[in-house]
Protein backbone atom coordinates (compact mmCIF):
# COMPACT_ATOMS: atom_id res chain seq x y z
CA UNK A 1 0.00 0.00 0.00
CA UNK A 2 2.81 2.38 0.95
CA UNK A 3 4.62 1.63 -2.30
CA UNK A 4 1.44 2.28 -4.31
CA UNK A 5 0.91 5.63 -2.54
CA UNK A 6 4.46 6.80 -3.26
CA UNK A 7 4.12 5.78 -6.89
CA UNK A 8 0.89 7.77 -7.21
CA UNK A 9 2.50 10.87 -5.67
CA UNK A 10 5.47 10.55 -7.99
CA UNK A 11 3.18 10.23 -11.00
CA UNK A 12 1.21 13.33 -10.01
CA UNK A 13 4.44 15.26 -9.49
CA UNK A 14 5.70 14.28 -12.91
CA UNK A 15 2.46 15.45 -14.50
CA UNK A 16 2.45 18.83 -12.77
CA UNK A 17 6.17 19.61 -12.72
CA UNK A 18 6.94 22.68 -14.80
CA UNK A 19 3.41 24.03 -14.72
CA UNK A 20 3.26 25.16 -11.08
CA UNK A 21 4.74 28.63 -10.57
CA UNK A 22 7.05 28.91 -7.60
CA UNK A 23 6.04 31.76 -5.33
CA UNK A 24 8.47 34.68 -5.21
CA UNK A 25 8.57 37.80 -3.08
CA UNK A 26 10.67 40.71 -4.31
CA UNK A 27 11.88 43.57 -2.13
CA UNK A 28 11.75 47.04 -3.70
CA UNK A 29 13.47 49.98 -2.00
CA UNK A 30 13.21 53.72 -2.58
CA UNK A 31 13.68 56.96 -0.64
CA UNK A 32 10.40 58.80 -1.27
CA UNK A 33 7.05 59.17 0.46
CA UNK A 34 3.97 57.28 -0.69
CA UNK A 35 2.64 60.46 -2.32
CA UNK A 36 5.59 60.75 -4.70
CA UNK A 37 5.24 59.80 -8.38
CA UNK A 38 8.18 57.41 -8.09
CA UNK A 39 6.38 55.50 -5.34
CA UNK A 40 3.26 55.42 -7.50
CA UNK A 41 5.28 53.91 -10.37
CA UNK A 42 6.57 51.18 -8.05
CA UNK A 43 3.09 50.65 -6.61
CA UNK A 44 1.56 50.33 -10.08
CA UNK A 45 4.06 47.62 -11.04
CA UNK A 46 3.46 45.77 -7.77
CA UNK A 47 -0.34 45.91 -8.12
CA UNK A 48 -0.37 44.78 -11.77
CA UNK A 49 2.01 41.91 -11.06
CA UNK A 50 -0.17 40.80 -8.14
CA UNK A 51 -3.27 40.98 -10.34
CA UNK A 52 -1.59 38.76 -12.95
CA UNK A 53 -1.84 35.80 -10.56
CA UNK A 54 1.64 34.41 -11.23
CA UNK A 55 2.69 33.88 -7.59
CA UNK A 56 4.87 36.97 -7.60
CA UNK A 57 4.67 39.64 -4.90
CA UNK A 58 6.55 42.93 -4.68
CA UNK A 59 7.00 44.41 -1.22
CA UNK A 60 7.76 48.15 -1.32
CA UNK A 61 9.97 49.70 1.33
CA UNK A 62 9.70 53.46 0.84
CA UNK A 63 10.94 56.52 2.74
CA UNK A 64 14.50 55.07 2.89
CA UNK A 65 13.28 52.44 5.37
CA UNK A 66 15.38 49.60 3.92
CA UNK A 67 18.49 51.30 2.54
CA UNK A 68 19.84 54.84 2.61
CA UNK A 69 19.16 56.75 -0.64
CA UNK A 70 22.69 56.61 -2.02
CA UNK A 71 23.33 53.05 -0.81
CA UNK A 72 20.87 51.11 -2.95
CA UNK A 73 22.73 50.38 -6.20
CA UNK A 74 25.50 48.28 -4.68
CA UNK A 75 23.19 45.88 -2.78
CA UNK A 76 21.03 45.71 -5.92
CA UNK A 77 24.03 44.67 -8.00
CA UNK A 78 25.01 42.08 -5.40
CA UNK A 79 21.57 40.51 -5.19
CA UNK A 80 20.96 41.74 -1.64
CA UNK A 81 18.10 43.90 -2.97
CA UNK A 82 15.74 42.89 -5.77
CA UNK A 83 14.43 46.22 -7.10
CA UNK A 84 14.81 49.96 -6.58
CA UNK A 85 13.61 53.27 -8.00
CA UNK A 86 16.86 55.20 -8.06
CA UNK A 87 18.39 58.34 -9.56
CA UNK A 88 21.04 56.52 -11.58
CA UNK A 89 23.62 59.25 -11.02
CA UNK A 90 23.64 58.22 -7.33
CA UNK A 91 25.70 55.26 -8.58
CA UNK A 92 28.13 57.51 -10.45
CA UNK A 93 30.86 56.51 -8.02
CA UNK A 94 30.61 52.88 -9.16
CA UNK A 95 29.99 53.70 -12.84
CA UNK A 96 31.16 57.23 -13.76
CA UNK A 97 29.25 57.00 -17.06
CA UNK A 98 26.00 57.27 -15.08
CA UNK A 99 26.81 60.89 -14.25
CA UNK A 100 25.77 61.69 -17.82
CA UNK A 101 22.14 61.01 -16.82
CA UNK A 102 22.22 64.21 -14.76
CA UNK A 103 24.07 66.67 -16.96
CA UNK A 104 23.03 70.36 -17.09
CA UNK A 105 21.27 71.36 -20.31
CA UNK A 106 21.44 67.85 -21.78
CA UNK A 107 17.67 67.26 -21.93
CA UNK A 108 15.37 69.80 -23.57
CA UNK A 109 11.94 68.57 -22.45
CA UNK A 110 10.08 65.43 -21.40
CA UNK A 111 9.52 64.10 -24.91
CA UNK A 112 13.21 64.57 -25.63
CA UNK A 113 13.94 62.65 -22.43
CA UNK A 114 11.77 59.76 -23.66
CA UNK A 115 13.71 59.70 -26.94
CA UNK A 116 16.96 59.55 -24.98
CA UNK A 117 15.63 56.55 -23.05
CA UNK A 118 15.01 54.69 -26.32
CA UNK A 119 18.29 55.70 -27.95
CA UNK A 120 21.67 54.00 -28.55
CA UNK A 121 22.98 56.23 -25.76
CA UNK A 122 20.74 54.49 -23.23
CA UNK A 123 21.53 51.09 -24.74
CA UNK A 124 25.21 51.78 -24.05
CA UNK A 125 24.42 52.60 -20.42
CA UNK A 126 22.31 49.46 -20.10
CA UNK A 127 25.32 47.41 -21.20
CA UNK A 128 27.23 48.88 -18.27
CA UNK A 129 24.33 48.05 -15.95
CA UNK A 130 24.31 44.47 -17.20
CA UNK A 131 27.98 44.20 -16.20
CA UNK A 132 26.80 45.03 -12.66
CA UNK A 133 23.97 42.44 -12.88
CA UNK A 134 21.39 45.24 -13.11
CA UNK A 135 18.63 45.83 -15.66
CA UNK A 136 16.05 48.55 -16.35
CA UNK A 137 12.34 47.79 -15.98
CA UNK A 138 10.92 51.31 -16.23
CA UNK A 139 12.68 54.26 -17.88
CA UNK A 140 11.89 57.74 -16.64
CA UNK A 141 13.27 61.27 -16.39
CA UNK A 142 12.01 63.96 -14.03
CA UNK A 143 12.56 67.69 -14.43
CA UNK A 144 13.33 70.09 -11.64
CA UNK A 145 14.37 73.58 -10.70
CA UNK A 146 15.91 75.75 -8.00
CA UNK A 147 14.83 77.07 -4.63
CA UNK A 148 16.35 79.95 -2.68
CA UNK A 149 16.07 80.46 1.05
CA UNK A 150 16.33 84.24 0.77
CA UNK A 151 16.51 85.04 -2.96
CA UNK A 152 15.54 83.76 -6.42
CA UNK A 153 17.91 81.60 -8.45
CA UNK A 154 17.71 81.99 -12.23
CA UNK A 155 21.18 82.87 -13.57
CA UNK A 156 24.70 81.69 -12.63
CA UNK A 157 25.46 84.96 -10.78
CA UNK A 158 22.57 84.25 -8.39
CA UNK A 159 24.33 81.33 -6.63
CA UNK A 160 27.66 83.08 -6.03
CA UNK A 161 28.60 82.75 -2.35
CA UNK A 162 25.59 80.57 -1.47
CA UNK A 163 25.72 77.20 0.30
CA UNK A 164 23.95 75.10 -2.30
CA UNK A 165 22.72 71.53 -2.64
CA UNK A 166 23.09 70.16 -6.15
CA UNK A 167 21.71 66.85 -7.36
CA UNK A 168 24.67 65.02 -8.80
CA UNK A 169 28.33 65.55 -9.58
CA UNK A 170 27.84 67.46 -12.83
CA UNK A 171 25.56 70.06 -11.24
CA UNK A 172 27.94 70.40 -8.32
CA UNK A 173 30.78 71.15 -10.76
CA UNK A 174 28.70 73.69 -12.66
CA UNK A 175 27.45 75.45 -9.52
CA UNK A 176 30.95 75.51 -8.03
CA UNK A 177 32.07 77.10 -11.29
CA UNK A 178 29.45 79.80 -10.66
CA UNK A 179 30.94 80.50 -7.22
CA UNK A 180 28.62 78.45 -4.99
CA UNK A 181 29.76 76.36 -2.03
CA UNK A 182 28.50 72.79 -2.35
CA UNK A 183 26.77 70.69 0.31
CA UNK A 184 26.17 67.12 -0.87
CA UNK A 185 23.09 65.32 0.43
CA UNK A 186 20.07 63.32 -0.70
CA UNK A 187 16.96 65.28 -1.65
CA UNK A 188 15.23 63.85 1.42
CA UNK A 189 17.66 65.86 3.58
CA UNK A 190 17.07 69.29 1.99
CA UNK A 191 14.24 70.29 4.33
CA UNK A 192 16.27 69.91 7.53
CA UNK A 193 19.32 71.54 5.95
CA UNK A 194 17.23 74.55 4.93
CA UNK A 195 15.58 74.67 8.35
CA UNK A 196 18.90 74.63 10.23
CA UNK A 197 20.65 77.12 7.95
CA UNK A 198 23.02 74.61 6.38
CA UNK A 199 21.62 75.45 2.92
CA UNK A 200 20.77 78.74 1.20
CA UNK A 201 19.74 77.18 -2.13
CA UNK A 202 19.06 73.80 -3.69
CA UNK A 203 18.02 72.05 -6.86
CA UNK A 204 16.19 68.77 -7.26
CA UNK A 205 13.14 67.36 -9.03
CA UNK A 206 9.75 69.08 -9.05
CA UNK A 207 8.18 66.08 -7.31
CA UNK A 208 10.82 66.01 -4.56
CA UNK A 209 10.31 69.71 -3.89
CA UNK A 210 6.64 68.95 -3.24
CA UNK A 211 6.84 65.56 -1.50
CA UNK A 212 9.47 66.87 0.94
CA UNK A 213 7.48 70.09 1.56
CA UNK A 214 10.43 72.34 0.67
CA UNK A 215 7.94 75.19 0.11
CA UNK A 216 7.81 75.54 3.90
CA UNK A 217 11.47 76.59 4.05
CA UNK A 218 12.11 78.88 1.05
CA UNK A 219 11.16 82.31 -0.25
CA UNK A 220 11.53 81.71 -4.01
CA UNK A 221 11.06 78.82 -6.44
CA UNK A 222 12.29 78.58 -10.03
CA UNK A 223 10.32 75.69 -11.58
CA UNK A 224 11.02 73.86 -14.81
CA UNK A 225 9.15 75.85 -17.43
CA UNK A 226 9.65 76.41 -21.13
CA UNK A 227 13.35 76.14 -20.38
CA UNK A 228 14.45 73.39 -18.00
CA UNK A 229 18.10 73.09 -17.06
CA UNK A 230 17.60 70.15 -14.71
CA UNK A 231 16.56 66.67 -15.88
CA UNK A 232 17.46 63.51 -13.99
CA UNK A 233 17.11 59.89 -15.09
CA UNK A 234 15.33 57.95 -12.31
CA UNK A 235 14.44 54.43 -13.49
CA UNK A 236 12.98 51.38 -11.80
CA UNK A 237 15.85 48.89 -11.74
CA UNK A 238 16.03 45.18 -10.97
CA UNK A 239 18.75 42.69 -10.18
CA UNK A 240 19.21 40.87 -13.48
CA UNK A 241 19.96 37.44 -11.99
CA UNK A 242 16.79 37.67 -9.90
CA UNK A 243 14.77 38.49 -13.04
CA UNK A 244 16.40 35.64 -14.96
CA UNK A 245 15.48 33.29 -12.11
CA UNK A 246 11.74 33.98 -12.48
CA UNK A 247 9.63 31.70 -14.63
CA UNK A 248 8.33 32.86 -18.01
CA UNK A 249 4.87 33.86 -16.70
CA UNK A 250 6.38 35.91 -13.89
CA UNK A 251 8.80 37.63 -16.25
CA UNK A 252 6.00 38.49 -18.67
CA UNK A 253 3.80 39.87 -15.90
CA UNK A 254 6.66 42.02 -14.68
CA UNK A 255 7.52 43.35 -18.15
CA UNK A 256 3.86 44.05 -19.01
CA UNK A 257 3.37 45.92 -15.74
CA UNK A 258 6.58 47.87 -16.31
CA UNK A 259 5.58 48.94 -19.83
CA UNK A 260 2.27 50.28 -18.51
CA UNK A 261 4.04 52.06 -15.64
CA UNK A 262 6.53 53.67 -18.03
CA UNK A 263 3.71 55.29 -20.00
CA UNK A 264 2.19 56.53 -16.74
CA UNK A 265 5.59 57.83 -15.55
CA UNK A 266 6.08 59.97 -18.66
CA UNK A 267 2.57 61.40 -18.47
CA UNK A 268 2.92 62.20 -14.77
CA UNK A 269 6.40 63.68 -15.20
CA UNK A 270 4.94 66.24 -17.59
CA UNK A 271 2.36 67.23 -14.98
CA UNK A 272 4.81 67.50 -12.08
CA UNK A 273 6.35 70.84 -13.05
CA UNK A 274 3.13 72.87 -13.33
CA UNK A 275 1.69 71.11 -10.29
CA UNK A 276 4.74 71.93 -8.18
CA UNK A 277 4.61 75.57 -9.23
CA UNK A 278 1.01 75.79 -8.06
CA UNK A 279 1.85 74.19 -4.70
CA UNK A 280 4.62 76.73 -4.08
CA UNK A 281 2.41 79.59 -5.27
CA UNK A 282 -0.37 78.49 -2.92
CA UNK A 283 2.15 78.41 -0.07
CA UNK A 284 2.99 82.06 -0.70
CA UNK A 285 6.41 81.41 -2.24
CA UNK A 286 7.61 83.79 -4.99
CA UNK A 287 7.84 82.17 -8.43
CA UNK A 288 10.75 83.04 -10.74
CA UNK A 289 11.20 82.00 -14.36
CA UNK A 290 14.44 81.08 -16.09
CA UNK A 291 14.87 82.86 -19.43
CA UNK A 292 16.51 81.47 -22.55
CA UNK A 293 19.44 83.82 -21.88
CA UNK A 294 19.76 82.36 -18.35
CA UNK A 295 19.68 78.84 -19.77
CA UNK A 296 22.34 79.67 -22.35
CA UNK A 297 24.59 81.13 -19.64
CA UNK A 298 24.23 78.00 -17.51
CA UNK A 299 24.93 75.71 -20.47
CA UNK A 300 28.03 77.67 -21.47
CA UNK A 301 29.26 77.30 -17.90
CA UNK A 302 28.44 73.57 -17.96
CA UNK A 303 30.46 73.07 -21.13
CA UNK A 304 33.52 74.53 -19.40
CA UNK A 305 32.98 72.60 -16.15
CA UNK A 306 30.69 69.54 -16.12
CA UNK A 307 31.06 68.42 -19.75
CA UNK A 308 34.82 68.93 -19.79
CA UNK A 309 35.28 67.07 -16.50
CA UNK A 310 33.10 64.17 -17.59
CA UNK A 311 35.10 63.63 -20.78
CA UNK A 312 38.36 63.81 -18.83
CA UNK A 313 37.24 61.36 -16.13
CA UNK A 314 35.44 58.69 -18.18
CA UNK A 315 37.45 56.62 -20.71
CA UNK A 316 34.59 56.49 -23.21
CA UNK A 317 33.14 59.78 -22.00
CA UNK A 318 33.42 61.69 -25.28
CA UNK A 319 31.70 58.89 -27.22
CA UNK A 320 28.87 58.71 -24.67
CA UNK A 321 28.49 62.49 -24.61
CA UNK A 322 28.35 62.61 -28.39
CA UNK A 323 25.72 59.84 -28.43
CA UNK A 324 23.56 61.76 -25.96
CA UNK A 325 23.93 65.07 -27.80
CA UNK A 326 23.05 63.37 -31.09
CA UNK A 327 19.52 62.62 -29.88
CA UNK A 328 17.26 65.35 -31.28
Amino acid sequence: MKSKFLTTVAALASLTFGTVAHSETLRLSHQWSNKDVRHKVAEMVAQDVAAAGVDLEIQIFGSKSLFKPREQYRPLSRGQLDMTVLPLSYAGGQQPAYNLTLMPGMVKNHDHAARLSASPFMAALEEKMADDDVMVLVHGYLAGGFVGKDKCITAPDDVKGLQTRAAGKAFEQMLAGAGASIASMASSEIYNAMQTGVLNAANTSSSSFVSYRIYEQVSCYTPAGDVALWFMYQPLLMNKSKFDGLNADQQKALMDASAKAQTFYLEEAKKQDAASEQVFRDAGVEIAQMSQADFDAWRALAQETSYKSFVADVPDGQALLDMALAVE
